[in-house]
């Protein structure tokens, strides 16, 4: 939970200081914040996104009458800079590639051996009922997947979709099959953990951290992994 809320409240923090006013994010800013770490887009890259962004603003603001920066939607551009310069660094690549070339990281052999082991370990988790009859289900596709991706370079978009659909289900069959008792028990500790800083949060943005956070210790619990190619190993 802690590192769900750091994730929100730091990129917050981090704006509202450059900016140098305590505005409230608004409804689209947090969406924005939610879709970059649902993307897995690293917390250093916001950060350096948005400092980024707010240099640009203020050397043009010196210059003419420029609008204000009234959200995080004007740093967007800057953000995904800093993901492609960071991923650039790590992998010691040019930025010049030819399209024909796989994404760093996302080379077909990792893929497949990634879709592999998640299949394996959906097969090895214990599950009843219709939740155990979806992880099998589950697995084959995932296989099926695997040898596709071997084949031919896949349509990464296109492949992050499938993988979505399928947690998005396999997280559905849990919620139908899991005792009341022991989701009762992870929303409780959700609701305890985010207690201090709902006066700080939207309500909305509030359940959907609840909602991740339930998802996640869902997750852990039956010893399910995360399909996204995100989650994929570096190693």
């Amino acid at each position: 939970m802690e590192n769900y809320f750091n994730y929100f409240t730091e990129i917050e923090e981090h704006f509202q200081r450059r900016r140098g006013s305590l505005l409230l994010l608004s409804t689209l800013d947090w969406a924005l914040i939610e879709m970059w770490r649902e993307a897995g887009v690293p917390l250093a890259a916001v950060l350096r996104g948005i400092d980024a962004a707010f240099d640009k603003y203020e050397s043009r603001k010196s210059r003419a009458r420029v609008r204000r920066v009234n959200g995080l939607a004007y740093c967007t551009q800057e953000v995904m800079t800093a993901v492609e310069e960071m991923k650039e660094a790590s992998v010691g690549t040019s930025p010049e590639r030819s399209g024909a070339e796989p994404a760093p990281g996302f080379e077909a052999e990792r893929i497949a051996k990634h879709l592999e082991l998640c299949a394996d370990e959906l097969l090895a988790a214990t599950l009843i009922g219709i939740a155990e009859e979806a992880a099998h289900e589950m697995s084959q596709r995932l296989r099926g997947l695997a040898t596709g991706v071997r084949t031919a370079q896949p349509n990464l978009e296109e492949l992050e979709r499938t993988l979505t659909v399928l947690e998005e289900k396999l997280l559905a069959t849990l919620l139908a099959t899991t005792p009341e008792a022991d989701l009762t028990s992870v929303r409780e500790q959700a609701a305890r953990e985010l207690a201090p800083y709902k006066r700080r949060m939207q309500a909305v943005r509030i359940r959907q951290i609840e909602q991740q956070f339930l998802h996640k210790r869902l997750l852990e619990k039956y010893r399910l992994p995360r399909l996204s190619l995100f989650y994929m190993s570096q190693s």
